[in-house]
C-alpha cells in the first residue's frame, strides 16, 4: 500500500510555508509516494507544486484538486505540461468541480450541470496533452469560438498522452465517470465497511472503459494518530467531522454529507447539519457518532489502526493519505515518520 500526504486547504494561506516544504522534503526522504495541493480560496494548488519540484526528487506532485471553473480546459493543459517539465515527470493532475458557493461566488461561473463540464474538461484537456489539434464541439465548451478568427491550435509542448489524471468525485454517477475516463479517485467520505457505495459506480464506469478495479488508483485516507487514549482522539476529530457535515457546501448542497447519508448515516448527517446550518455548532460536534470518526481515520491503538489498513486493502485502497498532527511541524513530522512505518511494516507483512 502507498502513502500520500496533503498540503495547503480552502483557506491556507502560507502563513508556515517554511515548516511545509521541511515537512514535504522530509516525506520525500521518508518515500512517500504522493504530495497533493489543495485549492479553493487561499492558495492555488500549482505553485505550491511547481516550488516543491525544486526542493524534493521522488515524490509525486498532484493537484487535488484544480478547480475546473477556475482555468479554461486549454490552460489547465498548458499548466500541467508544464509541470510535467518542471517537475522531470513527477506531476499528476486532479481535477473537480468544486461547489456551487465557491464556482458561483468567488469564479462567477455558472455550476449547473457540472459533470458534463468535467467530462468535456477531460476530454480537451486529453486532446491538448496528446498534441491534437485543440477543435471540440460540446454544450459546454466550444473551440475555436466561432465567428471570429480563432482557429484550431495545437500546444507546442512534448506531447504527454499518458499523463495521469485523477478525479475528486463522490456522487454515483459522477464515480461512473471516474471509473471511464480517469486513471485514479480522490476519495473523501469513504467508509470501507461501506466501499460498495463509491466502488460498484467505479466498476461500473470501468467496465465502459475495458478496465477493472485493479487498473485504477483508488487513494482514501484521514487523520493518523497512536494513542491508548481513544475517547480524546475521537473528541478531538468531530469539530471537523461536523464541519464535514454541516459546513462543507449550502444547506442544499453538500456533497460529502450526501456521500454519508448514502454509506447509512443518513439520520446523524441530517441531524448534524441541521444544528450546524442554524448556528448550534457546538450542539452539531456533540452529535457526530463516535463511529463515523474511528472507520473515517486511523486513530486508536497500533493494533486498531494495523486492523483499519487491512479493511481499506480489503475494500480495494492502493493508496493512504496520511494527515498527521501535532502542536508544531516537528510533532507532524516525527508523527508522519510513524505513520509510514507503519504502513510500510504492515504492508510487508500482507507478501
Amino acid at each position: 500500500m502507498k502513502t500520500a500526504i496533503g498540503i495547503g486547504s480552502a483557506y491556507y494561506n502560507g502563513e508556515d510555508w517554511n515548516e511545509l516544504v521541511e515537512y514535504t522534503v522530509q516525506a520525500d526522504k521518508m518515500g512517500v509516494d504522493h504530495v497533493w495541493s489543495a485549492e479553493a480560496w487561499g492558495m492555488d494548488a500549482i505553485v505550491p507544486l511547481a516550488y516543491m519540484a525544486a526542493k524534493t526528487e521522488n515524490i509525486i506532485l498532484g493537484t487535488g484538486i484544480v478547480q475546473i471553473s477556475a482555468r479554461v480546459p486549454s490552460m489547465i493543459a498548458m499548466t500541467t505540461q508544464s509541470m510535467a517539465t518542471v517537475s522531470n515527470n513527477r506531476f499528476v493532475l486532479g481535477l473537480g468541480v468544486s461547489g456551487p458557493q465557491v464556482v458561483e461566488g468567488l469564479h462567477g461561473a455558472a455550476f449547473a450541470h457540472p459533470l458534463g463540464r468535467l467530462r468535456e474538461c477531460v476530454e480537451i484537456i486529453r486532446l491538448g496533452l496528446s498534441s491534437e489539434r485543440l477543435q471540440y464541439e460540446g454544450k459546454h465548451y466550444l473551440l475555436p469560438r466561432p465567428g471570429g478568427e480563432g482557429k484550431p491550435i495545437r500546444l507546442s509542448q512534448p506531447p504527454r498522452p499518458e499523463l495521469p489524471i485523477y478525479l475528486a468525485t463522490l456522487g454515483p454517477k459522477s464515480l461512473e465517470m471516474t471509473g471511464e475516463l480517469a486513471d485514479g479517485w480522490l476519495g473523501t467520505s469513504f467508509i470501507p465497511e461501506h466501499a460498495d457505495v463509491f466502488l460498484e459506480p467505479l466498476k461500473k464506469g470501468l467496465a465502459k472503459s475495458g478496465r477493472t478495479l485493479t487498473d485504477i488508483d483508488i487513494q482514501v485516507g484521514g487523520s493518523f494518530e497512536i494513542s491508548d487514549d481513544v475517547d480524546r482522539l475521537v473528541a478531538a476529530r468531530k469539530p471537523a467531522m461536523a464541519f464535514t457535515l454541516g459546513g462543507m457546501g449550502s444547506a442544499k448542497t453538500n456533497f460529502y454529507n450526501d456521500a454519508f447519508k448514502r454509506a447509512g448515516y443518513e439520520a446523524a448527517a441530517v441531524k448534524v447539519q441541521d444544528l450546524w446550518v442554524s448556528g448550534k455548532k457546538d450542539e452539531a460536534i456533540r452529535e457526530v457518532p463516535d463511529e463515523m470518526v474511528l472507520k473515517t481515520n486511523l486513530i486508536g491503538t497500533e493494533d486498531m489502526i494495523r486492523e483499519r489498513l487491512r479493511v481499506y486493502r480489503d475494500a480495494g485502497v492502493n493508496t493512504i493519505r496520511l494527515s498527521t498532527g501535532g502542536d508544531n511541524w516537528r510533532e507532524r513530522t516525527d508523527s508522519l515518520h510513524e505513520a509510514v512505518d507503519l504502513v510500510q511494516r504492515e504492508g510487508a507483512s500482507w507478501k
